[in-house]
């Protein structure tokens, strides 16, 4: 692949390295990641979804999940937007917390957590538009408030101009976040362990 191996560069395995060794031992779930990244940020046709659409939630989501580092590699794929940068760091940074959400009524209800819907601030929106802002209101929706998805939260994406496949585009975005996230944080822990107790 002509892309280097986004998850080597976040953590900063170098080739040869103890770490190196140790993703080399699971060469598919190595190259399945490698490939998830580029379909969902450098696909052969952008689709549903623009690149700055992509870059912008997936640095709102990295945020939200207080990786900073992770956050800066998607907010540098938007150099040429720096409003559009500024805009998703201010947001980030004023979000809701989480998660929350209400299970259906039964023994789960206990654990329910009410919280506010997180609505993007009406001084960025016209920087983001409709589709972004919808976008970002649905990426935090499904960070915080998984249990409180709902076909109205479906539709206000439509609403502002996604497309089914739009929206499948970006949930998919949203969980392979998490995942790459996790990660980079295991592997970044992994790395501050003595090699000795690494190898067990």
């Amino acid at each position: 692949m002509s892309t280097p191996d986004v998850i080597d560069h976040l953590v900063g395995i170098a080739p040869g390295s103890p770490l190196d060794a140790i993703r080399a031992q699971r060469p598919e779930a190595r190259e399945n990641a490698q490939r998830s990244y580029l379909a969902l940020f450098e696909p052969e046709a952008p689709g549903e979804a623009s690149a700055l659409e992509r870059y912008a939630v997936a640095s709102y989501v990295a945020r939200l999940h207080r990786a900073p580092a992770v956050a800066a590699f998607y907010a540098a794929r938007l150099a040429d937007h720096a409003d559009i940068a500024d805009a998703v760091a201010a947001e980030a940074a004023h979000a809701t917390t989480g998660p929350y959400g209400r299970f259906p009524p039964g023994p789960l209800s206990a654990e329910d957590m009410p919280g506010a819907a997180y609505r993007v601030g009406s001084d960025h929106r016209p920087v983001f538009g409709a589709r972004l802002t919808a976008a970002i209101e649905h990426a935090d929706l499904l960070v915080f408030h998984p249990r409180d998805a709902s076909p109205q939260a479906l539709q206000d994406l439509l609403d502002a101009g996604w497309s089914t496949t739009g929206i499948v585009t970006l949930s998919q975005l949203v969980a392979f976040l998490a995942f790459q996230i996790r990660v980079i944080a295991g592997l970044k822990v992994l790395a501050a362990t003595p090699a000795t107790d690494a190898a067990r």
